[in-house]
């Protein structure tokens, strides 16, 4: 089993100082991973679903992670997730390619297809069309940094006669990790995904995740060369050691663990126990 550590932006970690003490702490104690979220805006007051409140702090995924390059050496470095149809999909192919280049290849470029309308509608996007989008915007892309020269025409992006590098260091791109659990998201895991993502799943609704995932699998054409996805799940918290085990024989890959925590002390606290109970023992 592999750990990753979420929320490495969120809350205490959106100060600069906090955030690299616990990354620094998470790489020390034996995870492979720190994750990001994204929300650029929350609905005032909170409405379901937003999963927190409109004060929360929360640092810009790529910004974030960039600042992390430079203070860690060897754990990756993953968004999950960027809301991908809310983004312009070229600037961000620069700013994935970048982060990828100033980590030294550990970027793990993780999406999803967004749920807060208020947010989309704040933003400018089309709501109803983020899930075309999505994909339309994946395969842009994928073009930009592997396309020799790039060029690509979609009914919501199109682009020719230019080029962008640096490319990413890893070749031939960093790992797309696909979150979500609706038919679409799992079909858009199976046909562009390097690995699924779920966030606060259980082992039960981890199979049940993997039964979609297979049922995706003969609805869209997929590279048999690039292998299975590797499934990367967030538990509720108080994971154990028996909790592990349920979610390896669920065939979960990594956990990326939830620290409950109001301050950097408590954040280093939870990763320094958290390395000693689970990722040292199990992973």
């Amino acid at each position: 089993m592999k750990f990753g550590l979420y929320g490495i932006n969120v809350g205490p970690c959106a100060d600069p100082e906090v955030s690299a003490r616990v990354a620094r702490a998470a790489e020390e104690a034996g995870f492979d991973s720190l994750w990001t979220a994204e929300h650029v805006v929350l609905p005032d007051p909170q409405v379901p679903p937003s999963p927190v409140g409109p004060r929360e702090n929360l640092l810009d995924p790529l910004a974030s992670l960039a600042f992390l390059a430079g203070q860690t050496t060897r754990v990756k470095l993953a968004t999950g997730i960027v809301i991908l149809p809310q983004r312009n999909p070229v600037v961000l192919a620069k700013e994935l390619a970048s982060v990828d280049v100033l980590s030294r290849g550990r970027l793990v470029f993780g999406i999803g297809a967004g749920y807060l309308e208020p947010e989309f509608r704040a933003i400018g996007a089309d709501f109803e069309s983020r899930g075309a989008r999505a994909d339309e915007y994946l395969e842009a892309i994928l073009e930009l940094w592997t396309g020799e020269p790039p060029a690509y025409r979609g009914e919501t992006i199109a682009f020719e006669g230019i080029d962008a590098h640096p490319r990413p260091l890893q070749r031939p791109h960093p790992p797309i990790v696909v979150g979500g659990y609706s038919p679409p998201a799992l079909r858009r895991a199976q046909r562009f995904g390097d690995g699924w993502y779920g966030f606060l799943r259980t082992p039960e609704l981890v199979q049940q995740d993997l039964a979609g995932l297979a049922r995706a699998a003969g609805e869209v054409d997929r590279n048999a060369a690039r292998g299975a996805l590797e499934i990367s799940v967030t538990p509720p918290p108080g994971l154990d050691a028996a909790g592990v085990a349920a979610y390896a024989e669920a065939g979960v890959q990594r956990l990326v663990l939830l620290p409950i925590a109001r301050s950097g002390d408590e954040l280093v606290r939870f990763v320094e126990g958290a390395g000693e109970s689970l990722v040292r023992k199990l992973a």
